[in-house]
């Protein structure tokens, strides 16, 4: 069976924090935030992009309502306060924080590179003119 590194592949900024450990659950089983988040029906990269684009007191505020919400781990109601301030901790810093969530402009300014850019309107117009020569000039399906 594969361990857990190697099912992840390249990796992310999150994967510090959605592989950290949240406690044990009943059965002994060690419960991590990844594992939390889907439990609770939350897609956790998603979810963990949005804690990270929070300042840190309302990231904490917003993953200690989802674990307040999570029962399977019996420690998360005697330490609670501690394990949510251990995995904010976790949750990469970005230089220019934004008091508040991220904007759709921001999203937008970083969108990888060739996203919607000169090759996809290079390819659409090459395209475009296939059509057209192919209207105008026509063709006999045998080159001539």
């Amino acid at each position: 069976m594969p361990t857990m590194d190697e099912m992840r592949q390249g990796g992310t900024p999150f994967d510090p924090f959605l592989y950290a450990a949240v406690g044990e659950d009943r059965n002994g089983n060690t419960v991590t935030v990844l594992s939390t988040l889907a439990r609770l029906g939350l897609e956790p990269w998603d979810a963990a992009s949005d804690l990270a684009s929070l300042t840190r007191d309302e990231a904490r505020s917003r993953l200690g309502g989802l674990l307040a919400r999570f029962r399977d781990v019996p420690a998360l109601g005697q330490d609670h306060a501690a394990i949510t301030q251990r995995l904010i901790d976790l949750l990469p810093r970005t230089a220019g924080r934004r008091v508040g969530r991220t904007t759709e402009r921001t999203a937008e300014r970083t969108a990888p590179a060739g996203a919607g850019g000169i090759g996809t309107i290079l390819a659409v117009l090459m395209l475009i003119l296939y059509l057209i020569n192919m209207l105008f000039l026509g063709s006999d399906g045998a080159g001539n």
